[in-house]
This record gives structure tokens, C-alpha cells and sequence, in this order.
């Protein structure tokens, strides 16, 4: 499935999604105070989460596994994560409001389309990057340390590190001596 190869979603993959619904739904519901029991929901969940990071509710994904969080990122309300393919996200990330990491992609036949072929590749967020809200990272894209994605932005290319990038498509608005 991660792989960049056409899939369909069979029975194994399915009951992927109906866990990560599962445990999202746990997650969206169980308390703010409850940051226990949020984090150990999270840490079931995802493939890894970092130490002192924290994600706001709603948060919604497909299979959760796929999802690797670094140390002390904070992800705003409303995050989605389509982790069909893994999905990194370093340490230190900002992520505004309702933001969405998406690896899925359909391919441009619609024959293929109409049956349900689909692919993935994976999205990776750098240490330290900022992505404002309302941003969009789309399949096989990597958002370099430090690097800034400005709120609306729909990220269709590599972010280039120390890069700050707004618009759709995103385009570089400046880049800071390294």
C-alpha cells in the first residue's frame, strides 16, 4: 500500500481503518484534562508519538500506524492525516488549525477510477517546521527543517529547508541564509 503501487482496499485494510476509527473516536472524546489517557490512546494508535507532544481534538486519520510524531510538536485542532503511506513528522513541528497530510492519490484514468484503484506515497514534516492553517501537504512531498508553510498553502512540491512557502501551489516566498 505504502509502496507507490495501485491498490484496492481490501478486508485486511478495512479493518485497519475500523481500529484508527476506533481509537480517533476514543481520542476525540476523552477529555482535554485527561492528558493520561490521551496520550496512551495516541500512543496505540499511531506508530510512534514523542515525548511532551501534543494533538488537539478533532483529530482524524485512516489507519494511524503509518503516523510517526516527534518530540514536543503540537498539532492544532482539526488535523487529518490520510496515512495510506507513512507519514513523519518531526520534532518540534507546529501544526495550525486544521490542517491535512495527505498520501493518497487516484490515478488520472477513470477506468481505473471507477474501480477503485488507488496509491500512495509518503509526506515527510522536518524538525522544527511550522505549517499554518488551513495547509495541505499532498502525496510525496517532504517539508524541510525549519521551514514554514504558510496558512492555505497546498503543498504539491518538496519545501526546500529554512524555506517559507504560501500560496496554491505553494511557491517560495523567502528563504533565510543557512
Amino acid at each position: 500500500m505504502d509502496a507507490g503501487d495501485l491498490y484496492v482496499v481490501d478486508a485486511e485494510i478495512a479493518a485497519l481503518h475500523l481500529r484508527a476509527v476506533a481509537l480517533t473516536e476514543a481520542f476525540n472524546a476523552t477529555p482535554a484534562s485527561d492528558r493520561a489517557m490521551r496520550h496512551r490512546i495516541l500512543d496505540e494508535l499511531l506508530g510512534s508519538l514523542g515525548s511532551d507532544t501534543e494533538v488537539r481534538v478533532p483529530f482524524r486519520c485512516d489507519y494511524g500506524t503509518n503516523i510517526r510524531i516527534g518530540d514536543r510538536t503540537f498539532a492544532n485542532f482539526g488535523l487529518v492525516v490520510l496515512d495510506v503511506a507513512v507519514v513523519t513528522i518531526g520534532d518540534d513541528v507546529q501544526i495550525g488549525p486544521n490542517v491535512q497530510l495527505l498520501t493518497p492519490s487516484h490515478p488520472l484514468d477513470a477506468e481505473l477510477r471507477r474501480a477503485k484503484w488507488e496509491s500512495a506515497a509518503p509526506i515527510t514534516i522536518g524538525d522544527n517546521a511550522w505549517l499554518g492553517g488551513g495547509a495541505v501537504v499532498l502525496p510525496g512531498v517532504t517539508v524541510g527543517e525549519d521551514a514554514v508553510v504558510g496558512a492555505g498553502a497546498v503543498v504539491t512540491h518538496d519545501v526546500p529547508a529554512g524555506a517559507v512557502v504560501v500560496g496554491n501551489p505553494a511557491r517560495p516566498i523567502a528563504r533565510p541564509d543557512r
